[in-house]
Order: C-alpha cells, then sequence, then structure tokens
C-alpha cells in the first residue's frame, strides 16, 4: 500500500463527506433558521426537502469520490466491507479520520455561511445543535433511537451491497451514485423521525465535534446528556448486521 496512493483516497474520502455536510447542513439549516416563527411550523418544504436534499447530498458525494477511493463516506460501510469485503485492515481508520474530518469541515462551512442567521435565531446557540448532528425524540428511552439507527443502516448497508453486487445485476457505474443516493432518501423517509437517521457515524460525530468547538450548548457530548454514542454504536452494529444478512442471506445464492 503505497503512501501517495493512501492520501489520494483519504483525500476522496473527506471531499465526498464534507460535500454530504455541506449540502445536508445546509438544508438543515434552511429549514430550521428561516422559518415563520410560530411554534411547531416548518417552512422552506420541511422533511421533504431534507429527505431528498440529504439523498442527493450522498449521491454527489459518492460521485465524487468513488472512482479514487469507493466512495465509503461512512465508517459503517468501511467497517463492513472490511470485514465481509477483504478491504484492507489499515485503510480502516485513515477512512474513518478522514470522513469524520470531512464531516467537520463541511459542518463548518455551513455554519460560517449562515452565522448571522444563527445568531439572529439562536444567539446564545443553546438550541440549534441539531441543525448538524442528530438528537433523540425521546430522551428518556435511548433504547428506541438505538433500534432505529442499527436498522437504518443495516438496510443501507444491505441495499449497497445488494446494488453494487457484481453477482447480481449491478446498474452501469453512472448510475449507482444515484441509487445509493435514493437509498437515502427512503430510509430517512421511513426511519428518520426518532433519531434524525444518521446512518453514519461520521455524519454525526464530526459535526458534534464542530457544535461543541464552535460553543452550542445543546451538543450532546459535554451538555450531560451523553447521546453521542447512539448514532455511533447503532450505525456500526447496523452496517455488520446489514452486511451478515446480505451475504448469508442472498449472496451466496448468486455465486
Amino acid at each position: 500500500m503505497s503512501t501517495s496512493r493512501l492520501l489520494a483516497e483519504s483525500a476522496a474520502e473527506f471531499f465526498g463527506t464534507m460535500i454530504i455536510l455541506l449540502l445536508g447542513g445546509g438544508v438543515v439549516a434552511s429549514v430550521v433558521l428561516f422559518g415563520t416563527g410560530l411554534p411547531g411550523e416548518i417552512v422552506n418544504g420541511g422533511t421533504t426537502n431534507i429527505n431528498l436534499a440529504w439523498g442527493l447530498a450522498v449521491m454527489f458525494g459518492v460521485l465524487v469520490s468513488a472512482k479514487i477511493s469507493g466512495g465509503h463516506l461512512n465508517p459503517a460501510v468501511t467497517l463492513a466491507l472490511a470485514v465481509f469485503r477483504g478491504f484492507p485492515w489499515a485503510k480502516v481508520l485513515p477512512y474513518c479520520l478522514a470522513q469524520i474530518a470531512g464531516a467537520f469541515t463541511g459542518s463548518a462551512l455551513v455554519f460560517l455561511n449562515y452565522r448571522e442567521a444563527f445568531l439572529k435565531f439562536d444567539p446564545a446557540l443553546e438550541k440549534t445543535a441539531g441543525v448538524f448532528a442528530t438528537f433523540p425524540t425521546f430522551p428518556a428511552a435511548p433504547l428506541a433511537g438505538l433500534i432505529d439507527q442499527t436498522l437504518g443502516t443495516a438496510l443501507l448497508v444491505f441495499l449497497v451491497l445488494a446494488v453494487t453486487d457484481e453477482h447480481g445485476n449491478p446498474p452501469p457505474a453512472y448510475l449507482t451514485p444515484a441509487l445509493i443516493g435514493l437509498i437515502v432518501v427512503v430510509i430517512g423517509m421511513s426511519f428518520g423521525a426518532l433519531h434524525g437517521y444518521a446512518i453514519n457515524p461520521a455524519r454525526d460525530f464530526g459535526p458534534r465535534l464542530f457544535t461543541v468547538v464552535a460553543g452550542f450548548r445543546n451538543n450532546g457530548l459535554t451538555d450531560g446528556s451523553g447521546i453521542f454514542w447512539v448514532p455511533i454504536a447503532g450505525p456500526l452494529a447496523g452496517g455488520l448486521l446489514g452486511a451478515a444478512a446480505y451475504d448469508l442471506g442472498l449472496r451466496r445464492f448468486l455465486r
């Protein structure tokens, strides 16, 4: 494994994940910060815009990175591929660090762009960390969010493996990013309510680190709530479960 090749792959993972958070975090900021101010009212398309934009964000993130790094953009995907597809273990940590750094940077750029709107809407930065990281709908019942994250990521990895399986009926390479984006859209629509469907530890932890650095009080990491582990543990476990289900349940019949 050459150092220059690993640097190129890590750069692709960094920029691909940054694009996901730029577009995904940007749409959430647009929806949250530019509402009417009425309690409970959301404008600018609400959850429909959010689900569609996150899917498109993943599509473009995969599009720019797949040729160089494979377009993992998600530690749950990287881990599952290391366990079930022979992805080199020596690359797992560099990929994951690049993904987290990309997510952190994308979030920082979203905040930079919308800084004045954040300070007007939430001067003390005490209620808007959810623009960047995910939070439970029912804080007193973390198990609900954990199941949600595990199931959602299992679906993600299962379907991504099905779409890209060379033994099955893979689509043309230029269609693969769009199909992966659509997978994210439908998971968001189906499993986005309980914990924001991070389904990606880097997508959640990188932005959460940014909220700590930027001074957001309700960050889920240093505010005493301790909920940061759910969108890390759930997706990592779910990715392994999804890959195992696909390989043991379907792939062995395709060879």
